[in-house]
């Protein structure tokens, strides 16, 4: 296992990284503002950039740090990474079992199944947290539902059955979510998931949230030798990184959704912080986005007992556990590709 090494968030728009020595130098206008070494990181994440040097971009290459291009409004735009590393019989078996229905429906089935009982463990842990503010037996009764569905999903052998029922049980997931968000319901409602582009504060925290967990899975993929862009559930398209959606699948609700919940309820983040264009998109400012990242930050290395490992890790290493299983089931070590469930 890896150790969880630091990202590097530059927010500023209007910044330059080049490479000074073995340091990442970050200048605006030519004044230098910031120096760090390249070693202290495992990836650079960049939000409405100016560019990058070709010397910093091949340095990090050659170290094994990604570089992450996002827009401002945190839309991914283009990663640099360095030479693919792992098992070309690993990647050749990946490539197989992707383009068999029989095989990929097994894997499949599994990260929705992990998938719809984390969205069952969020609600079942928010009816716990919270029984005198919440709507009991509406949440107990959509958690059932969820519940019916897993016997269903257990034993699906079509892939387009297995979507249908993944659609079903996210909308009745999203139907509870407006109901666990306690403080500040004014100013952050959710009356349904909207994204390109998000049309509400919550929505566009969910996206930010995504985004960020989305470059965690792209990198725990890779860190086993895996191609992150030909999935089983997912289908293949370009440009998109279809394993690690569906890696990502595991950890929306337990992970992304449970923090965005907790920066709404907590009041971390506050309605000034958004801001509405003309087109209907709302996006953060600097202010805001700097505090989300800072307690994702914290949020990722917080430490919580891996149910199939029995080893405690932090949350930013369970998608590079998962990954581990998922590439030691396709090199046939294990019977079966084991989802994370949330205790």
């Amino acid at each position: 296992m890896r150790k969880l090494l630091n990202t590097l968030f530059i927010t500023s728009p209007d910044v330059y990284l080049s490479l000074d020595g073995e340091c990442i130098c970050i200048r605006r206008e030519n004044e230098l503002i910031s120096k760090f070494p390249i070693h202290n990181f495992e990836s650079i994440v960049t939000f409405g950039y100016t560019g990058a040097s070709p010397a910093l971009m091949n340095a990090c290459s050659e170290r094994g740090v990604s570089i992450i291009f996002l827009s401002q409004s945190g839309k991914f735009l283009s990663r640099v990474v360095g030479k693919i590393n792992g098992n070309v019989f690993l990647r050749k078996e990946q490539y197989r079992i992707s383009d068999d229905p029989i095989r990929s429906i097994a894997i499949s089935r599994n990260f929705i199944t992990g998938k719809v009982y984390n969205s069952m463990a969020v609600i079942k842990r928010a009816v716990r947290d919270y029984p005198l503010r919440l709507d009991i037996d509406n949440l107990n009764s959509k958690s059932e539902i969820l519940g019916d569905y897993l016997n269903k999903i257990r034993i699906v052998n079509s892939h387009d059955t297995l979507r249908g029922f993944e659609g079903n049980c996210a909308s009745i997931y999203f139907s509870c979510f407006n109901d666990l968000i306690l403080n500040q319901k004014q100013e952050f409602y959710f009356k349904g998931r909207t994204r390109r582009p998000p049309l509400d504060n919550v929505n566009a925290l969910l996206s930010f949230s995504y985004t960020l967990l989305i470059s965690i899975c792209v990198s725990a993929l890779e860190s086993v030798g895996l191609d992150p862009y030909v999935g089983f559930f997912h289908t293949d398209r370009p440009g998109r990184v279809s394993l690690a959606l569906d890696l990502m699948e595991e950890f929306r609700s337990v992970l992304a959704d449970r923090f965005v919940i907790s920066m709404i309820n907590k009041q971390v983040v506050k309605s000034k912080g958004f801001l509405k264009k003309e087109s209907g998109a709302v996006i953060m400012d600097d202010e805001t986005r700097k505090t989300i990242l800072s307690s994702w930050h914290k949020r990722i290395q917080e430490e919580i007992l891996h149910p199939y490992l029995r080893e405690k890790l932090p949350w930013g290493l369970m998608p590079y556990a998962q990954a581990l299983l998922l590439a030691r089931y396709l090199r046939g070590d294990l019977d079966e590709y084991p989802p994370f469930f949330y205790k």
